[in-house]
């Protein structure tokens, strides 16, 4: 191998970060740096096997795909070789001197300096080849593009630049060799490296090989010759893809190694479905459910989806078309017998067999987490807590499937002590009071504006749960979410409070006296007010405070608004109903103030004030503090 004159290039910042982690050993369990590399190769040759469905000129007369491992005591290094797709000169820049994914900032600024916690972000943010730096304190990559001429070496000690160089390269592939540092001898040893593989590699569907040494001629016991064995290549794993085996010949720790490498993933899956579709569409899926949300989870550019299979050729990654959005966290394969090898994504697109999959894939996984919330509840709140905010876009976009993923809602209620603790919809209906109809929720900017909200207060006098919902997207889904069990879901902030059948006629009664107490405010208040608000009105739904704000059934929520302005949607002027608390001190003393101008600034302060508790936030805050304060001047006289 001849080598041009090198060029020498420095690393991303995030890279030399990430680097500097691995060289300090971030992982206790080193020997995943081989199950890392094995993977890649393993994906490189999948990529080649694809591309040459229409270029059969890139095996180059070498379609035996495999990956090769070789260790050398006298120089300490370890090498593996695969004859995959290979990288061009730009991809090797792309792949191994930046991290390009996204999310890389909030990623760093999570580190925290304990080794432990790092280095489970590192392996959510999923950066396998650095790995290679655990365990050698330099990487050579020797790597040739199937259907190129020349191949390129990348060459780095880790430590924040690399050198490039064009060499030669027999044949198509990678080599990555690893220049072990002086205490990491362990993997010279052969029997240490075939264990690795048996262990993390046995279900990478092409032969992952080691090189058995000759054997001269000798002889045995009773003097019989045994013959002279020549030295060969020879696979160390099973060689066989782990999803086309039947379910009972594969372990759990099976399943969980080869989700590691399926979903590029450090960490154990929560739970997973193997099984294989036999009828009109014939197709075997094996999904699995993450313990963590990976960083970019939320990006609009972040590709996902399973990896796609067809009569076990590799076809593509993220094919995003079988899976919904709402189930982007998902991950696994298909493979489908019925596809054509050649299909594409825009075939994908609107298939009729890829519909068919998608269907049987959502109903799938919705069955798999409905069994995990109901025989391992610790388990689900893991789930809940990294992807529950994704499975609450749901019931707008899968409209068939909205009554099975309510089911797997969860939320805060007026009944739970903290944020963290939830309440399905179903145990929420199985504590609903006698005579209760409804299913009452409250949304907020935060858990504890929605726990802390005066709307909440009649509710609280009388016992009745309520659920607390403060992330983005609960606004949007409770437009979509009307009912659940033929229960009528009912935000207690918008149009008039009826509680039927939990009213008394007592309560009513006294409700009502309470009203004429102070008869004819309603009408003073409207006209001082004007076109501030929709309406004014006396309510019953106040026990503490004195007033509150309300939008009418027909009218968009002040949290729908905030939601459409925060995406740059135009949103119509929702003028809110003024509701007043007939029983409260401030609102009978308002009922007397005779002073006009003093009356007017009270009911300014009021409005401001049920403004603030619904909204968080106020149009002109200085306005409110300056009338606040010369009315509290005025009562200090």
């Amino acid at each position: 191998m001849t080598t041009a004159q090198k060029e020498t290039l420095g690393f991303q910042t995030e890279v030399k970060q990430l680097l500097n982690l691995m060289i300090h050993s971030l992982y206790s369990n080193k020997e995943i740096f081989l199950r890392e590399l094995v993977s890649n190769a393993s994906d490189a040759a999948d990529k080649l096997r694809f591309l040459a469905l229409q270029n059969g000129d890139l095996y180059a007369g070498d379609a035996n795909l495999r990956v090769r491992i070789s260790a050398d005591k006298d120089a300490k290094t370890v090498t593996i070789s695969d004859n995959g797709i290979g990288m061009t000169r730009e991809e090797v820049i792309n792949s191994l001197g930046t991290i390009a994914k996204s999310g890389t900032a909030e990623f760093f600024q999570n580190l925290s300096g304990d080794q432990a916690k790092d280095s489970q972000l590192i392996g959510q943010f999923g950066v396998g080849f650095y790995s290679a730096f655990i365990v050698a304190d330099a990487v050579t990559v020797v790597t040739r593009k199937a259907g190129e001429e020349k191949a390129v070496e990348w060459h780095s000690k880790g430590e924040g630049e690399f050198t490039l160089a064009e060499v030669e390269k027999a044949s198509r592939g990678t080599d990555i060799i690893l220049h072990l540092r002086e205490d990491e001898g362990e993997f010279l040893e052969e029997y240490r490296l075939r264990s690795i593989v048996t262990k993390y590699s046995d279900h990478i569907s092409i032969p992952v090989e080691m090189y058995k040494q000759p054997v001269e001629e000798s002889e045995g016991p009773d003097g019989e010759k045994i013959p002279a064995q020549p030295g060969e290549w020879e696979a160390i794993n099973r060689a066989t893809a782990l999803w086309t085996r039947d379910k009972s010949e594969v372990s759990d720790e099976e399943y969980k190694e080869f989700y590691k490498h399926v979903g590029h993933d450090w960490e154990e899956p929560l739970t997973w479905a193997h099984n294989k579709v036999e009828g009109k569409t014939e197709y075997t899926s094996l999904l699995y459910i993450p313990k963590k949300a990976p960083f970019d989870l939320w990006n609009r550019d972040r590709q996902s989806g399973l990896k796609l299979y067809v009569q076990r050729v590799f076809i593509m990654d993220d094919a995003e078309q079988f899976m919904p959005s709402y189930l982007r966290f998902v991950k696994g394969l298909l493979d489908s017998n019925d596809l054509p090898l050649n299909v594409s994504r825009e075939i994908l697109q609107d298939n009729k067999i890829t519909q068919a999959i998608r269907k049987g894939c959502t109903s799938r996984v919705l069955k798999m987490l409905d069994r995990m919330g109901k025989n391992k509840p610790e388990e689900y709140q893991t789930f809940w807590n990294e992807f529950g905010k994704v499975l609450k876009e749901g019931p707008a976009e899968d409209i068939s499937n909205k009554e099975a993923i309510a089911k797997l809602l969860r939320f805060s209620s007026t009944h739970t002590d903290e944020s963290t603790e939830n309440v399905s919809l179903e145990q929420y209906i199985e504590r609903m009071k006698d005579g209760q109809d409804k299913i009452y929720y409250v949304v907020a900017d935060s858990f504890e504006a929605a726990k802390s909200s005066p709307h909440l207060e009649i509710f609280r006098k009388k016992g009745i749960e309520v659920l607390l919902m403060a992330d983005r997207v609960d606004e949007w889904m409770m437009s979509h979410l009307t009912e659940f069990n033929e229960k009528q879901f009912a935000s207690i902030t918008r149009g008039d409070l009826d509680l039927g059948d939990l009213d008394d006629e007592e309560t009513k009664k006294a409700q009502e006296e309470s009203e004429k107490e102070v008869e004819g405010l309603v009408e003073r208040i409207q006209t001082v007010l004007g076109d501030k608000v929709k309406e004014v009105r006396f309510t019953h739904r106040l026990t503490d405070s004195p007033a509150c704000v309300v939008v009418d059934d027909n009218d968009m929520s002040s949290q729908m608004q905030k939601l459409m302005e925060s995406v740059g949607q135009a949103v119509p002027e929702a003028k809110p109903i003024f509701e007043l608390n007939p029983e409260h001190q401030l609102v009978k003393h308002l009922n007397v103030e005779q002073d006009e101008d003093k009356f007017a600034q009270w009911s300014d302060v009021l409005l401001d004030q049920a403004l603030l508790a619904e909204r968080g936030s106020l149009k002109d805050p200085a306005a409110f503090v300056a009338k606040l304060n010369k009315l509290m001047l005025d009562l200090s006289k």
